[in-house]
């Protein structure tokens, strides 16, 4: 059961003093939709206790997480990659356009980043470190890993209305048995991953 209380509040950055960016993204393994990135900046001694990877919080606490992010940090920022760029150039790419995209949009330009994972594209002439799990370690990859997860998901919730048969309310685009029975019913949206498995041992392609 995600609780999202840690024993002691994460440390802000790996390296004080020189405005680091925490880079995540949030719907690398999904069927449909875009791959969402954000890039944070937080103070020094920024600590809140719930801060966490995203995936170990709920959505309320993400939800509450999400302003206090927005109006403590140095500067932030979200972009995305969508479903048809994904698979022109590979999800491992679009995940690191996307948190590329996010440090564009940085109003305050970091002096160093560090990213969740262990791959990443070096970022203009910045030192870039990877950390495996690292939106468990540092708060700054926490905070990012909030802001794109919270932002894909109210993406999903709007993109819902207009297709309404696959549950991405619910299942936000990930590969649930429900969202997979609807593809097999009603067959893929424009908004689906071609490139992705979308069904088990069927190839699929978009209606003409």
């Amino acid at each position: 059961m995600a609780t999202g209380l840690l024993n002691e509040p994460l440390p802000a950055c790996y390296g004080a003093g020189r405005r680091e960016a925490g880079c995540d993204e949030a719907g690398r393994g999904c069927l449909a939709g875009p791959v969402v990135a954000a890039a944070v900046i937080l103070p020094d001694d920024f600590r809140h206790p719930l801060l966490n990877d995203s995936k170990k919080l709920t959505e309320r606490q993400r939800d509450k997480l999400r302003p206090v992010i927005e109006r403590e940090a140095v500067a932030w920022a979200v972009a995305e990659v969508d479903n048809e760029e994904i698979d022109s150039i590979n999800i491992l790419r679009a995940s690191i356009l996307a948190m590329h995209r996010a440090l564009d949009k940085l109003p305050v330009e970091p002096g160093a980043v560090i990213v969740d994972g262990n791959r990443f594209a070096r970022w203009r002439d910045k030192e870039c470190l990877t950390f495996v799990k690292g939106d468990g370690r540092y708060a700054s990859i926490a905070a990012a890993s909030i802001l794109a997860k919270t932002r894909r998901d109210e993406i999903m919730r709007e993109l819902h209305e207009r297709f309404p048969f696959y549950g991405w309310d619910v299942n936000k685009g990930y590969p649930t048995a429900a969202h997979r029975a609807a593809i097999a019913l009603h067959g893929p949206s424009p908004l689906h991953r071609m490139t992705f498995r979308l069904l088990p041992d069927i190839q699929l392609t978009l209606p003409i």
